[in-house]
């Protein structure tokens, strides 16, 4: 069985959600949001780490009560303290908390005082105007439920990239393994790298479909076989994951690849294009009358109808069909280019590995660089750091400097920017730093232009050099920041400072549109991980899926710099 540490991470974040609603004693529920956000953390998958013997109470947070659940967890796919304590609450109350707005203690609220425990009844009363007068609500707050109630329902069912990938490759190396099979690939959104996906398009090329079908419905991780055709077959995982796999011959396979990579505004501005030339494009191929004249693989089914191959990121028909045809498509980074990584946490804040054991980590991926950027002061949840603090830690980094050969630990700092535009800790420390990272952690629901001004004060600061995760968002849990994007381009290119491209999966902030925005007004980029531990270093793949959807390319990531051209490029003066 295949369970990811997001869908761990889910179990446990679901169970402090009814803990919570349920009047349970808070330090318990504070134990799993813990739990949680070390498990997000991680890297390294959990469900390995139970079949290699690693002893899991040792992990920070995870003590032997959560490890006994994780176990549990990776062996049977649930949890049986929360199927248990789902069954004392309606089936759908917890789908109120998927509205912007709504936690666990409103989720009591409207349970205990208006009994919805469902989003249409949630709708009902917000239309109905019962919800303003309830403890800790209010006309607006209303509202903006009312609006999230539509919001839900449009957005349907949708996975983290993240976790949808483990399942992806899994059952991609599982299908394979068929002697009937000769190649298989996931199609669909997730080849286009897209920060969510719905389901998995899986395509595979056989000489005997059938006898390929048979083994793909032995998948040991299918918990419902759908259909089962002749040449199709559509599944759902255990973890409600959909599979549509589609077997075709050899000939076809790259318009059958091609077809059902998408997106479907791609696929249609091609066909239009294709007509044009009195030509017919379809998922078997290009044909020309009756005779097939392309179709054995993607790149002569772009050469046909006179493009270069189009990158699979870039296929959203958002200008890549017209540089294709000129011949100015970019040359996308590569995680190859990476040269560092300029957002890190150690056990200064709260990282779970010390500043050495981050820069070995850093070393071993060839690395030239790595920032430490522990937080600030503010964020004592996090326990950031002050001025006195982060001394001792640049004392410590100036030391291990000199054991280190290799690469280079650069001193810095993810400072919080305050409401009013300053910064969380004053510039006689700033200016010691090799870089300074600046954040959103708070005050996260102000007015654009309350918002916008902030963060423009902000990078007025002469120290100030990269704007992390710049819109605040979290997939599916919290929307962006609203900031007037274009000014913020605008004035971040005037300034000489950096947008962050955060990689950790619910974050990937910039978005890919706001990137390929910011970088048509010279705007350069940090891809960094923001990682709390070696084995989220590894995150940075998932920064260079969506700096690839955002056009970006190897000249316009500051971290792609060598050391030396790195540190004057950072230089404000």
């Amino acid at each position: 069985m295949i369970i990811s540490n997001m869908e761990i991470a889910a179990i446990f974040d679901q169970l402090a959600d009814l803990l919570e609603i349920k009047g349970e004693n808070p330090f318990k529920v504070i134990a799993y949001r813990n739990a949680v956000r070390t498990i997000e953390n991680m890297g390294t998958d959990l469900s390995k780490m139970i079949k290699d013997g690693v002893d899991l109470p040792e992990i920070p947070t995870i003590g032997e009560s959560i490890a006994k659940k994780i176990k549990e967890i990776v062996t049977t796919g649930k949890l049986s303290k929360l199927e248990d304590l789902k069954r004392s609450f309606p089936p759908h109350l917890l789908d109120l908390l998927n509205i912007k707005g709504i936690g666990p203690k409103r989720t009591k609220i409207l349970y205990e005082n208006l009994q919805i425990n469902s989003l249409e009844e949630l709708k009902k009363a917000a239309l109905a105007h019962k919800i303003r007068d309830l403890e800790g609500f209010d006309e607006k707050l209303e509202q903006m439920i009312l609006e999230g109630t539509k919001l839900v329902k449009k957005e349907g069912k949708r996975f983290l990239y993240s976790i949808a990938e483990p399942h992806a490759n899994d059952i991609t190396a599982y299908i394979k393994k068929s002697k009937e099979v000769s190649s298989a690939i996931i199609a669909g959104s997730f080849r286009r790298r897209k920060d969510t996906v719905g389901d998995l398009d899986l395509l595979v090329t056989s000489d005997d479909p059938a006898l390929a079908i048979d083994h793909f419905i032995q998948y040991p991780d299918i918990k419902e076989v759908i259909s089962r055709g002749i040449t199709k077959s559509t599944v759902i995982l255990n973890n409600d994951l959909q599979v549509d796999l589609r077997c075709v011959p050899d000939e076809s396979y790259g318009a059958t690849l091609h077809y059902f990579t998408g997106s479907k505004s791609h696929n249609v501005t091609i066909r239009k294009m294709a007509i044009e030339m009195g030509l017919k494009v379809n998922e078997y191929g290009i044909f020309k009358g009756k005779e097939k004249i392309a179709g054995v693989t993607e790149e002569e089914m772009y050469k046909t109808v006179g493009l270069s191959y189009i990158e699979p990121e870039l296929r959203e028909n958002r200008g890549e069909l017209e540089a294709a045809a000129h011949r100015k498509l970019p040359d996308l980074v590569n995680i190859e280019d990476i040269k560092g990584d300029l957002h890190t946490h150690t056990t200064y804040s709260d990282g779970q590995n010390s500043i050495m054991e981050m820069a070995e980590a850093a070393k071993k991926l060839g690395y030239e660089y790595i920032a430490i950027t522990d937080h600030s002061k503010l964020l004592a949840i996090y326990n950031g750091m002050d001025e006195k603090r982060l001394r001792i830690q640049l004392e410590e980094i100036d030391k291990i400097n000199e054991q280190l050969d290799g690469i280079t630990l650069l001193k810095s700092i993810e400072v919080d920017i305050l409401e009013d535009g300053s910064l969380a800790l004053n510039n006689d420390i700033l200016k010691e730093l090799d870089l300074v990272v600046g954040g959103l952690h708070e005050k996260l629901a102000l007015s654009q232009d309350k918002q916008t001004t902030r963060i423009l004060k902000a990078m007025d600061n002469p120290y100030f050099n990269i704007l992390a995760h710049p819109t605040g968002r979290l997939i599916g849990e919290r929307k962006a920041c609203d900031i007037d994007m274009e000014l913020l381009f605008k004035e971040v290119k005037a300034r000489g400072c950096f947008l962050e491209i955060n990689a950790q999966p619910k974050r990937l902030d910039l978005n890919d549109i706001h990137a390929k925005y910011a970088k048509e007004a010279g705007v350069k980029f940090a891809i960094s991980t923001d990682a709390h531990n070696i084995a989220t270093l590894d995150y940075m793949r998932y920064g260079i899926f969506q700096a690839r959807r955002g056009w970006i390319e190897k000249k316009d990531a500051i971290n792609t710099l060598s050391l030396d051209k790195l540190k004057k490029t950072l230089s404000r003066t």
